[in-house]
C-alpha cells in the first residue's frame, strides 16, 4: 500500500511504570439509520442524530475519487487534531479535547473512535511523548492515525498505528468526521448534527454538497414522532481556523432567495411545482457563503412573501413564536427567520426581505435585532420579487456586535442594487461615526400601547440622550405631510405608487407564469394560492397596469424620497442623518396572537399591522415610500397576562429606528456603543427575551 499513502505499523509494548493505564473511555456505538436520496449517510450516536456527507468527502486518504458512492468499508467516527507542538503530549491533547468539546455543539467523545492527529506544518518532525501514548491508550480508539511527520522508530503502543504520508488534507479541517474505512482507503466526511425544528419554523435542512460546484442538497429526514423537519448544523471547529469574516456562522434563508440545487418555492407549493430546482444561488446568498457562512435550510414565509395573517396561511403550518406562551404571533412574511433566531442556539443568522414591513415586525414580535437596509444597498438578483423597486433584504441576529459584524461585512458596494431598479439617487453608505443630533418622537405613532412597555422605551431614550448628547423632540410626521405644498406627494398618492410598483411587479414576475403554467397543465385551472393574492391576481388588469403608470409611480416615489431626505432627514457635516426617528412597528409591549379570535379583547391584546387613528398612514409604510433604513432593536420586556396559558408570561418590547437613506452603518455603529455601554444586550433563545 506504499503508493497510497498509508504505511501501517502495529507494535506493541509495556508501557513505563510512570504510566498507569486508564480505564478505556466508554463511547457510544454508531448506529446507522438510512442513506439519504443523495448518496449520503445519517446515522445516531447515544441520543443525538448526525448526517454524514460521504458522498462528496472532504480528504480520501489513499485515494484519489472524491466521490464514495461506489466505495465499500464501515462508517468510523473520527476526530482530527491538527498539532503544532513539536513534542505532542497528554495534556496538549487533553487541551484539544477539552476545548473542543466545550466550543461546538456536534463534537462528542463518542468521534474519538478514530483519531488522525496532523502537522499543521509548523514543524518537520514531531513525537509523541510518553504520557501522550498512555493518554491514546486510555482513549484506546479503533483506529490512530498519525502524519508522517511523527518519529515512528519509538513508538510501542497497545493501539494500532497507521502512519499517512504523501496525502494532502488541504481540504480537511480540524473536528469530528465520519470515516469511511475500506481496506485501500479512507475517506473523511464532513458531519452536521441534525436538529428538530421544533417550533416548525423552517421548510426544510440544507447542507453543501462538497461537490465543487457550490450545490446544496436538502435533507429529507423527517421524524413523525415530532412531525419536525430535522436541521443540519456543522461543527464549528471547521472554522476556528478560517480567517474569513462569518466563517462558521450558520444561516437560515427565506425561501425567496436561490439556493444552487434547491427548489424556491416563495412558500407556495403551486410555484414549487412548476419552476426547477435553482441552477445557481442568488449573489447575496453567495456572498455570505464567500465570507464564510454556513447555509442550514430554508424557512417559512407567507405566501409570496405577502402580509397575511397567521390565520390565512394554507400552504404552510405557520410556524411558532416561542416567547411567552408560545401562541405568540410570528407577524408575517419573513416569520419563520424572526422566530427561529428567537428560538434556537444553534442558529446564528436569519436572511430575509422586507418591502412593506417583513423583516422589522417578524424582529419585533420575536424580540430579535432586524433591519430594513436603506433601499438599494443590496442587490436582490436571483430573489422572487415583489416590489422590484420597494424590495429590500435584511438579516435578522441576537447579538449586537455579531450583527454589526455580519452587516459591514454583506453589505458591501459592490452588493448595491442598480438605481434603475430602485428609481432613486446611487446610493452611498458611508461607515460613518457622525452621530445625529436630535431624536424626532413621533407622536402620530407613540406612546407605547402598554404604559408599562412604554416606560422601557423612556427608559432607552434616556440612555441614547446620555450617550450621544442627542436632545428628544415631539414630532408629528403626518401633520407635516398634510401641511405640505402641492409640489410633495402626499399619503394617498404615495401609497398608491407603492401599490402600483408592488402589484404590478409580482404578478408580472410571479403570479402571470404561474397562472399560465397550472393552466396548462391542470385543463384552464387557476392555481391553488392563499388568500392573500388570490383576489388581486384574478382580477388583475393588464391594461391599466402598464408601464407608463410604473414609470409614474416610480416618479412620484423619487419625488417623495427626495424631499424626505432635504426636509425632514438629511445629512450635514456633523452628522450622516441629522435626527433619527423613533415610533413602534410591533405591538406597543401588548400580546397579538396567532390564533385570531384570541385577538378580540382590546385591553390586553393587539393586532399588528394597524394604523392608529393619529397617523395618516401604516407606520411601516414610511421606509418603502422614503427608501430609509428602520432597524427594530429589543430594548426589554413587559408581562402579560396569556389568554393561552392563563399565567403572566413575559413579551418583548421593541423600538424602530429611522435614519436617513445610507446612513444604516450609522445606526449600527450607535448599536454598538450602546453595547459597550451595557444599553443593547445579548438577546436570549426561548420564551423570555432577556
Amino acid at each position: 500500500m506504499g503508493h497510497s499513502g498509508l504505511n501501517h505499523r502495529c507494535i506493541s509494548f509495556l508501557l513505563c511504570a510512570c504510566l498507569i493505564l486508564a480505564r478505556p473511555v466508554k463511547r457510544a456505538p454508531l448506529e446507522y439509520i438510512q442513506t439519504t436520496q443523495h448518496g449520503d449517510v445519517t446515522f445516531g450516536l447515544g441520543d443525538k442524530t448526525y448526517l454524514a456527507n460521504i458522498r462528496h468527502p472532504k480528504t480520501i486518504l489513499g485515494g484519489n475519487d472524491r466521490t464514495t458512492a461506489n466505495r465499500q468499508g464501515s462508517l468510523v467516527p473520527f476526530t482530527v487534531v491538527f498539532a503544532d507542538s513539536e513534542v505532542v503530549t497528554a495534556e496538549y491533547l487533553q487541551d484539544i479535547v477539552t476545548s473542543y468539546l466545550g466550543g461546538d455543539d456536534v463534537f462528542s467523545e463518542d468521534f474519538l473512535e478514530g483519531v488522525y492527529i496532523v502537522n499543521n506544518g509548523t514543524s518537520n518532525s514531531q513525537s509523541l511523548d510518553a504520557s501522550a501514548l498512555g493518554y491514546l491508550n486510555d482513549l484506546a480508539p479503533r483506529h490512530l492515525l498519525l502524519d508522517g511527520s511523527f518519529e515512528s522508530s519509538c513508538y510501542s503502543t497497545d493501539i494500532a498505528v497507521t502512519y499517512v504520508g504523501g496525502s494532502s488534507t488541504s481540504n480537511l479541517a480540524a473536528g469530528p468526521y465520519a470515516a469511511l474505512v475500506s481496506d485501500d482507503s479512507i475517506a473523511f466526511g464532513a458531519v452536521y448534527r441534525l436538529y428538530r425544528d421544533s417550533y416548525r419554523n423552517f421548510l426544510y435542512g440544507a447542507y453543501d454538497s462538497n461537490d465543487g460546484e457550490g450545490t446544496f442538497s436538502s435533507v429529507e429526514i423527517f421524524l413523525p414522532r415530532f412531525w419536525d423537519p430535522m436541521i443540519p448544523v456543522p461543527s464549528r471547529i471547521y472554522s476556528w481556523g478560517d480567517a474569513r469574516p462569518l466563517a462558521g456562522y450558520r444561516v437560515a434563508i427565506k425561501d425567496l432567495f436561490d439556493i444552487k440545487g434547491l427548489i424556491t418555492s416563495g412558500g407556495s407549493q403551486a410555484w414549487a411545482e412548476i419552476v426547477e430546482v435553482a441552477n445557481e444561488t442568488a449573489p447575496s446568498v453567495q456572498r455570505i457563503v464567500d465570507l464564510g457562512g454556513v447555509l442550514i435550510g430554508k424557512y417559512k414565509l407567507a405566501q409570496f412573501a405577502s402580509g397575511a395573517n397567521p390565520w390565512d396561511w394554507q400552504d404552510e403550518h405557520y410556524p411558532f413564536n416561542p416567547r411567552g406562551d408560545g401562541w405568540l404571533t410570528c407577524s408575517a412574511s419573513s416569520s419563520g427567520g424572526g422566530c427561529s433566531v428567537a428560538a434556537y442556539d444553534w442558529l446564528d443568522f436569519a436572511i430575509g426581505s422586507d418591502t412593506g414591513s417583513s423583516m422589522r415586525r417578524p424582529a419585533a414580535v420575536s424580540g430579535t435585532y432586524g433591519n430594513r437596509p436603506s433601499q438599494g444597498l443590496m442587490t436582490l438578483s436571483g430573489v422572487m420579487p415583489i416590489g422590484a423597486a420597494t424590495d429590500t433584504a435584511g438579516v435578522f441576529s441576537r447579538d449586537v456586535r455579531d450583527w454589526v459584524r455580519f452587516a459591514k461585512n454583506w453589505y458591501v458596494p459592490e452588493m448595491c442594487q442598480d438605481p434603475s431598479t430602485t428609481g432613486l439617487s446611487p446610493l452611498k453608505a458611508s461607515d460613518s461615526y457622525s452621530f445625529p443630533k436630535r431624536i424626532l418622537y413621533l407622536t402620530d405613532y407613540l406612546p407605547l400601547k402598554n404604559p408599562a412597555a412604554e416606560e422601557v422605551l423612556q427608559g432607552f431614550i434616556r440612555n441614547l440622550t446620555t450617550v450621544f448628547g442627542m436632545t428628544v423632540e415631539d414630532f408629528n410626521l403626518t401633520a407635516v405631510v398634510g401641511n405640505t405644498t402641492d409640489q410633495v406627494p402626499k399619503y394617498d398618492a404615495l401609497n398608491n405608487a407603492t401599490g402600483v410598483i408592488n402589484s404590478m411587479t409580482q404578478y408580472q414576475k410571479v403570479g402571470k407564469p404561474l397562472i399560465a403554467a397550472w393552466g396548462e397543465r391542470y385543463e384552464g385551472r387557476f392555481p391553488p394560492i392563499d388568500p392573500a393574492q388570490r383576489l388581486g391576481w384574478k382580477a388583475y388588469n393588464e391594461s391599466l397596469y402598464t408601464d407608463e403608470l410604473y414609470s409614474q409611480a416610480l416618479s412620484v416615489k423619487r419625488a417623495a424620497v427626495d424631499w424626505f431626505e432635504s426636509e425632514i432627514l438629511y445629512s450635514t457635516p456633523e452628522s450622516c442623518s441629522e435626527s433619527i426617528m423613533l415610533w413602534d412597528i410591533g405591538t406597543g409591549g401588548l400580546p397579538s396572537y396567532r390564533e385570531e379570535s384570541l385577538n378580540s379583547d382590546p385591553n390586553t391584546t393587539a393586532f399588528l399591522a394597524m394604523t392608529p387613528p393619529t397617523a395618516g398612514i401604516n407606520g411601516a409604510s414610511l421606509c418603502p415610500i422614503y427608501g430609509c433604513v428602520d432597524m427594530t432593536i429589543p430594548i426589554g420586556q413587559v408581562p402579560y397576562l396569556s389568554n393561552v396559558s392563563f399565567v403572566e408570561e413575559m413579551i418583548p418590547v421593541t423600538v424602530s429606528v429611522i435614519a436617513k437613506r445610507g446612513c444604516d452603518f450609522m445606526l449600527w455603529n450607535m448599536w454598538e456603543k450602546l453595547a459597550d455601554e451595557g444599553v443593547l444586550k445579548t438577546i436570549k433563545t426561548g420564551r423570555t427575551a432577556f
